[in-house]
């Protein structure tokens, strides 16, 4: 919804001040010129991304326009899920949840948190983790195992972005193609009146325009939205590791998942009290 409503504001700043200053709008719609911008911009992005790459992008257009963001409302939920998990550990032995992180999908105790595993990659995290400590009973290495995971996902998101700002950054270069390609069929008509060259000469600019504004209004800040989703969701992550690394080295429940709420950004962090209302209220 943001996103849109940005789209909105940019252009209505934009076409708004041009109609101020009695711009004709009809003057900005150059089919040539969108189509060798934009035709330019998908070509280089085929040329400089791999299959893979190509995939992550196109995936990554739903996430422009979700309002996905992590509420205290997904924190609560998934501390409680970690409490769950923690007490039936230190009650019933790390085998007791054996059955649970092996089909999560057919886990009673995963079915009441629907913000949790809504994320498939959230609660594959989580089963791995524990499934690891399960087998082996190696406390020692979890935390780097964690680590390791979430910088391989947050390297992958971070890769997503810079790839859309490249593709951000080649527009304005682009739109000077177009400009000049413009220019070219206007010394063509050199012969022709002023008014002639002068409608020419302007379609030719828009194409300088369109790839200025698609790079700083539209593109650009999308590629910038990506990498802040990035890093809210390695914060969620983080919460998770710091929770499981307290858990298997011996802390109680109600410690373990202490640590794991510290870890949770400060303008969407519950206080104690809510977390420990929540845990009970459930």
């Amino acid at each position: 919804m943001f996103t849109l409503i940005g789209i909105i504001i940019v252009l209505a700043a934009v076409i708004g001040g041009f109609v101020v200053e009695n711009g004709p709008i009809r003057v900005l719609f150059q089919p040539a010129e969108f189509m060798i911008i934009f035709g330019a911009v998908l070509g280089a992005f085929c040329i400089g991304s791999s299959r893979s790459m190509f995939g992550q992008v196109l995936r990554s257009i739903r996430l422009i326009v979700s309002m996905r963001y992590y509420s205290r409302a997904n924190y609560l939920e998934l501390l409680h899920l970690l409490s769950i998990l923690f007490i039936k550990m230190r009650k019933e032995g790390v085998a007791s949840i054996e059955r649970d992180v092996e089909h999560p999908q057919e886990s009673i105790l995963f079915s009441h948190y629907p913000l949790v595993t809504k994320d498939p990659a959230v609660v594959l995290f989580i089963c791995d983790t524990l499934r690891v400590f399960i087998t082996t009973g190696d406390q020692g290495e979890l935390e780097k195992l964690m680590k390791l995971d979430m910088d391989a996902m947050l390297d992958q998101a971070e890769a997503t972005s810079t790839m859309i700002s490249k593709m951000a950054e080649s527009m304005p270069g682009l739109g000077i193609v177009a400009a000049v390609l413009g220019v070219i069929l206007t010394m063509g008509q050199i012969s022709q009146p002023p008014e002639v060259l002068g409608r020419s000469i302007g379609a030719a600019l828009v194409g300088t325009f369109l790839g200025v504004l698609f790079c700083y209004g539209f593109v650009g800040p999308m590629a910038i939205k990506l990498e802040n989703l990035a890093q809210e969701r390695n914060a969620y992550f983080n919460v998770i590791k710091a929770a499981i690394s307290a858990a298997v080295s011996g802390t109680s429940p109600v410690m373990a998942v202490e640590y794991g709420r510290r870890a949770i950004p400060e303008d969407v962090r519950p206080t104690f009290f809510e977390m420990e209302e929540s845990l009970r209220g459930r």
